[in-house]
């Protein structure tokens, strides 16, 4: 179970920030350092659907946002990372040694992305 922020257990929560805020680079993997996330830039893009230098810019302008969840329970030490474009969602669990176990997209078109997709668990 992923617990959103303000339940037990979640002190580090991050939600729906620039992604400024949460540590993109570049690298090829997924690595976690004192309580932070760091994720390879090109992974993201990837999954935006996007050219590295746009999702750069992007994040530069606060259109990319992101949102990291910790599980608790039966998903403790697995991490679920989602990150947002003005069309798309990309979603990527990781387990404690920072291995993608899951990867996920949804591209709404030329439709702005619902609200209801920017949810925690959504």
């Amino acid at each position: 179970m992923l617990r959103g922020r303000g339940e037990a257990r979640r002190p580090r929560e991050r939600r729906n920030r620039p992604s400024g805020q949460f540590q993109v680079t570049i690298m090829r993997q997924i690595e976690f350092d004192n309580g932070e996330v760091r994720i390879d830039a090109s992974i993201v893009a990837d999954g935006l659907g996007m050219a590295l230098p746009l999702l750069r810019e992007g994040m530069r302008a606060g259109s990319i946002t992101s949102l990291a969840e910790r599980g608790v329970d039966a998903d403790l030490g697995r991490h679920r990372l989602t990150f947002f474009s003005e069309h798309r969602r990309f979603r990527v669990v990781v387990d404690a040694t920072g291995a993608i176990i899951q990867r996920s997209a949804l591209d709404f078109g030329d439709a702005a992305l619902p609200a209801s997709v920017r949810k925690p668990g959504g």
